[in-house]
Parts: structure tokens; sequence; C-alpha cells
């Protein structure tokens, strides 16, 4: 029996005769992530649960709770953890005091697992990973959350080999990032996840990209708790979404499936909906009427010293606590900022742990852009905070400068061609709303070119 079944969020399970590798495997169902936000929108059944904790191996792609969770993972401490080799180690790092057996992966190399399965790990510079499965002469592409920036050429160089390749890719509306903006006048902007985008779209561009001849929809099944978050649950993407536009060329496999690996047949299991029960923040550790003291203040201004490119694009980042604003001044113009409205304790457990992202998935968090910022990507607050600054230990020039030398030095040729791809996808993206034709017009050519 050579099978990969699907299960949870992005959850994949390897088998080869028995359980032998599960990849992110969040129970999400009993253990929530982003402070109690996000919980599963489909129960794990019990029988794929146990066979997650009879794998032999765990992969993990990267650092986010709804992959590799805080809670989830204590059960894994007598099976090989394989981690992705992140540039400066930080989940490594994190993981080595908790007793587990931790084995980093080389970067784009394939490893034999059995005489029947081998894998290869990509890692990116956003400080996630992906996970190449060979199983029985079938590839399985799993992208998450990663995408296939610096290594689209690669990746679709190895599937080429393959007469049946599967890409199991984060997709949908969009409300897997932040969401919850408002204008400096206090009105609430409907975000692109409104529109509701082609979700087949997306994956029929993904699919290309890489190579694969079949979809499977993935990292995409969460759903909102917290009461000052479930307002979010009217942007997440239904499952008669993903198929939805979907190039008739490219193969479709429904979620919570499991495929023969030796011929390509298929299944599809129905797990149970979870019904969620709304739970207030202070469930959680949040209480919005908790102020800041002066203590935490010290805090997130040592925290913002260190990361020099927000300091240099951006004037101040403001976060208001308790119904108090606390301004943190930079060196940029003095116009340019963003205010986090933010409840005190996962605002600074984020801090104390850096790991701000979780602020910006859990969509309880309000933001508000000031001085013609347009969004979290520009001046690259959420890569230089969050992806490099967080995750991957890279907050002053000097250690960008290394950090990025290292991802350019592995990703070769496809790391120029993904700056000059996200230089032209910027200045379309300057001129042309989203959706608009010029948009689309310019995307479809994007994709072809790649």
């Amino acid at each position: 029996m050579n099978q990969v079944t699907t299960t949870g969020n992005a959850t994949l399970i390897v088998y080869d005769g028995k359980p032998l590798l599960a990849a992110d495997p969040w129970f999400g169902d009993e253990d929530p992530a982003y402070f109690g936000s996000w919980v599963l929108s489909h129960r794990i059944p019990r029988a794929l649960k146990d066979d997650i904790l009879k794998c032999e191996y765990i992969w993990f792609s990267h650092g986010h709770p709804d992959h590799l969770n805080p809670v989830t993972i204590e059960r894994f401490k007598g099976q090989k953890i394989l981690l992705p080799d992140h540039v400066n180690g930080r989940i490594l790092k994190d993981l080595q005091p908790g007793g587990y057996d931790l084995t980093v992966l080389p970067d784009r190399k394939w490893v034999q697992l059995t005489d029947k399965v081998k894998v290869q790990c990509i890692t990116t510079r956003i400080q996630d990973s992906i996970l190449l499965i060979d199983s029985c002469g079938s590839l399985f592409i799993n992208t998450n959350d990663a995408g296939t920036r610096d290594c689209t050429r690669y990746i679709r160089s190895i599937a080429s080999h393959y007469e049946r390749s599967y890409l199991l890719a984060l997709s949908g509306y969009g409300d897997a990032d932040m969401i919850n903006f408002f204008d400096e006048q206090g009105h609430f902007l409907t975000p692109r996840a409104a529109r509701k985008p082609s979700v087949g779209g997306q994956l029929t561009n993904l699919a290309k990209a890489a190579g694969a001849r079949t979809v499977i929809p993935f990292s995409a099944f969460h759903q909102y708790q917290r009461t000052d978050s479930m307002w979010a649950e009217a942007y997440t993407t239904p499952m008669d979404a993903f198929e939805k536009g979907l190039s008739p060329d490219v193969g479709f496999i429904p979620a919570f499936s499991t495929v023969d690996c030796r011929d390509g047949s298929w299944t599809t299991h129905a797990p149970e909906a979870i019904t969620v029960v709304p739970k207030a923040p202070e469930e959680f550790g949040d209480n919005w009427s908790d102020a800041l003291e002066a203590a935490d203040v010290k805090k997130i201004e040592a925290y913002f010293a260190r990361k020099d490119p927000v300091q240099d694009y951006f004037g101040f980042v403001n976060f208001r606590v308790g119904g108090r604003d606390h301004a943190i001044r930079m060196r940029g113009p003095r116009e340019r900022g963003i205010s986090f409205a933010v409840p005190r304790g996962s605002l600074m457990t984020c801090i104390d742990y850096r790991i701000f992202d979780d602020l910006l998935i859990g969509n309880y968090v309000k933001t508000t852009l000031h001085g013609g910022v347009r969004s979290l990507q520009e001046g690259g607050f959420n890569y230089y905070v969050a992806k490099y600054g967080d995750n991957g230990l890279a907050e002053t020039d000097a250690e960008l400068r290394a950090y990025l030398a290292e991802y350019r030095r592995r990703a070769g040729f496809d790391y120029i061609v993904s700056a000059l791809e996200d230089k032209s996808r910027d200045f379309v993206m300057r001129f042309a709303a989203q959706d608009s034709r010029l948009y689309k017009l310019a995307k479809s050519i994007y994709v072809k070119m790649r």
C-alpha cells in the first residue's frame, strides 16, 4: 500500500505499507491557533490521527501555529522530526531544548526514506518550505503556504519527468492574511476576498507554473471562533469554490482524499464539519481593556529598534492598547506609518516570543495605514518584521544582506528571475487595481512567462 492522504488544514500522510510520514500535522479540532482565533473547518478522523501518531517521520514546513502548533507537537516526541534547512535555523533552535529527535534535511537534495519513497525539501526566503514527495513514481508537490518563489523553474524541471504529479498549495479568497483594515476615518475597508476571486483560476496558474498535472485543495481549511474575529468567517473559502474556474487541462482531486501512488486512482472521505462555539478573547488571555505598562512599551521599542529597513521607511508604528495610543517613532517620513488596535495579552506574547505574524493572521487586530501606505507589504513591513526578522533572525541591514545572499546562492538564476517578476508585478499593481482588465492581462502574461 503506497498512498498519500490529505486531511486537516495542510496535513498529508504518506503510507508505505504503514504510516511513514506526516507533513504539518495540526490537530486543529483540539488545539486552536493564533491565540484561539483559528480552528479546523473539519474534524480529523480518529483513524487518521492514530496514523499520524504512528508515522516514523514528522515534517514541518514553517513555524505558523496552523502548521507547527506548540500544543500538537508535544504528541510527537517519540518520532523523528524532519526540518527544513532554514537560514539561521530558528525552528531547530526553538525545538532543541524540548527533547525532540530532530533532523535537518539538506536543501534541494533527495533523501530516501524507504526503497519506494524519497523526499526533497526546498527552503524559501520567507522562512517557509516545500516538500517534494516521490512515492512509487508519483510526485506530490507540497508547497503549503510557501508558493514557488525562487524555485519555480527548478520544481517544473523535476515535475517534467513524472506522468503523475500533484500540487498541494494554499489557495482561496484570501482571508489567511490580514484583512482587518480601516481607513483613517475609522471605516472598514472591504477586502478583496469579498469579490470571491476565482480559486480554480489560482490553482490553474500555480499548477502550470510548477508543472503539475493535478491539483488537490490544501492549506485552506480553517474557521474562526473568537468573538472578535468571527466576522472574518464571511471571507473564508467554501468547498465548492476550489474547482470553479479550473482549466480543463488540469486534473482535480477533492480535499480530504487518498491517492494510490501506483496507479493514480483516488477516493475521498467526508470528515465531519465542525460547528464552532464562539469563545471570548479572555479565554485566550486577551482583554481589550488591559493597558500597556511602561516596561511593555520599552520592550516594543527595543523590538522595532533593530529592524533597520522598517526604521528607515516608516515614521511610526502605533499600538492602540486599552484605548491608549503608543507611537513608536522611526526614522522615515513622519506621516508614513501603521496603527494596530490590539489587546495587550497577545501583543506582548508576540513581542516576547518574536512571532508578530501571529497577530496579522488571526484577524482580530484592527489595522490602519497612514501617509499613503497601501498595504503591509509596502516598505517590506511584513517581511522585515515577521518573515526575515522574527522567523529568519535577520533584522539589521548587515544581517539581512547575509541572509538574502544565502538564499540567492541556493536559488541561483531562479532568484534573479523572481526579483524581476516582483518588480514587474509591483509596477503593474501601482497603476492597475486588482481584478481590473489591465491587472488580469498582466497577470496572465506573467504566468505564461514563468
